[in-house]
Formats: C-alpha cells, structure tokens, sequence
C-alpha cells in the first residue's frame, strides 16, 4: 500500500496537461518586417512624391506643405518611418487588445459564470467560456478544469486545493500575458526614438540657419529658409510620433 502514495501525489501533477496551449490573441509576431515596411514606404514618398518637382517652383523654392517637408532633409524618412510604425503597431494592439475580450460583454459574461458556479454546473460554465472566447475565458476555463479536478480529489486538503487553483489561475495569465503586451515595448522604444530624432533634425535645420547668418555679407535668405523648414519639420514629425 506504501509503494502506491507516489502515484496518488503524481496524478494532479500529470493533469497540468488539461491546460490551454498558449494564446489565441492574434497579432503582428514579427514587428521588424513592420519597421522594413514603413521605411520603404517612407523613403517612396520622401523621393517621389515629397520631392517631386510639381511641389518647387523654378528657383527650387516649395509651393506648398509638401515640398516644405521635403526640405526637412534626409531625416524625414527616418522620422516617417518611426511615425508609420507607431500608427501600425498601436492599430494593431487595438484590434489584437479587443479580440482579447471576447465576443461578448465580460460584465455579462463573469456574471453567467456565477451563476453556472452557484448552481454547481461546470460544464454550463464551461460551454459560456466557449462561446465568449478571449483572454478572459481562456484563463477561467482553466481554472474551470482545475476546479472540476480538485472538487474531485479526496486526498489533498482545502488549502492544498485553494493553492492549486489559485497556481492554475497565475500560469494561464502568464500564457496570455505576452500575447497582450506583445509590440508594446517596441511602441515605447520608437515613441522615444521619435521624439530624439526630432530634436536631432531641429538641431541640425538650427545649425544650418546661424551658418546662413555667418556668412559674409547679407545672409542667404535661401539657406536660411531651408534651415528653419527642416527644424520645424523635424520638430513636427518627432512631436507627432510620441504623441
């Protein structure tokens, strides 16, 4: 009788197998092809369409907003491509963040579960969370299959039970936890990137505007122009991007 304790203590350990794969929350895995993508459609509309010479008058000076953001320089591209994957990847955490409720209301749906629970129908719990799908009913049907296992098992005590629902609980949201904060880093990180480029373009546009004014004689109002557009430019890009 001895030698069968190991296999009564094993089983709960042997039916962690019950729980969910990992999360369905979907989203963008690789947010480098992103980046890729953004820069190429940055650098298009830098060469094609921002420079393009419909947008210059003769003398090379902008008609409008852009040629003006044309002669921001070689950092908006940069800057572009930063403002497009932010836009991007924050349209994407909404879409992925609100497939991860669900298909219906959760306030609604917690409460069915109460329900279910009050009358001790699991499998009525169980099917709600079927039908809602999500992050949320991921993580209470397998706390849901936990509960079932415990409420059979004579051998551990309420607090053992207690505990393992409550472990059941924390490892099914560390399974939905990276697919919710998925690109999220990555957002932070280009919102920063953004707003310290922009400064790097506004300095650099400042730069070239006191060179115009150091010039012997009278400064080239040309020069100086083009100075100042690429600084505000810059200014306006990085601004943007960690807005």
């Amino acid at each position: 009788m001895e030698a069968q304790k190991p296999n009564s203590g094993a089983a709960p350990a042997q039916k962690k197998n019950v729980q969910p794969e990992g999360s369905k929350v979907r989203g963008i895995k690789n947010a480098f092809l992103v980046i890729v993508v953004c820069f190429i459609v940055a650098v298009c509309l830098f060469a094609f369409w921002f420079g393009h010479d419909s947008h210059f008058d003769e003398a090379g000076h902008p008609q409008d907003i852009w040629g003006t953001i044309y002669m921001g320089g070689v950092i908006v591209p940069v800057l572009q491509t930063l403002f497009l994957t932010v836009i991007v990847l924050s349209v994407e955490r909404w879409i992925a963040l609100s497939s991860a409720k669900g298909k219906g209301n959760i306030s609604k749906f917690v409460a069915n579960v109460k329900k279910c629970l009050q009358s001790n129908d699991i499998a009525g719990a169980q099917e709600l969370c079927k039908k809602q799908k999500g992050s949320v009913a991921a993580v209470v049907s397998a706390a849901l299959v936990r509960y079932k296992e415990m409420d059979a098992n004579t051998v551990l005590s309420k607090e053992q039970k207690i505990a393992t629902l409550q472990k059941e609980v924390e490892e099914a949201t560390a399974l939905e936890m990276p697919a919710l904060q998925q690109n999220l880093p990555i957002v932070a990180t280009l919102t920063t990137l953004g707003t310290l480029v922009g400064l790097l373009g506004t300095v650099i546009g400042m730069i070239k505007s006191f060179q115009a004014l150091a010039a012997s004689g009278a400064p080239n109002s040309t020069e100086l122009s083009t100075g100042i557009s690429e600084a505000l430019i810059n200014t306006a890009f990085g601004i943007a991007t960690g807005a």
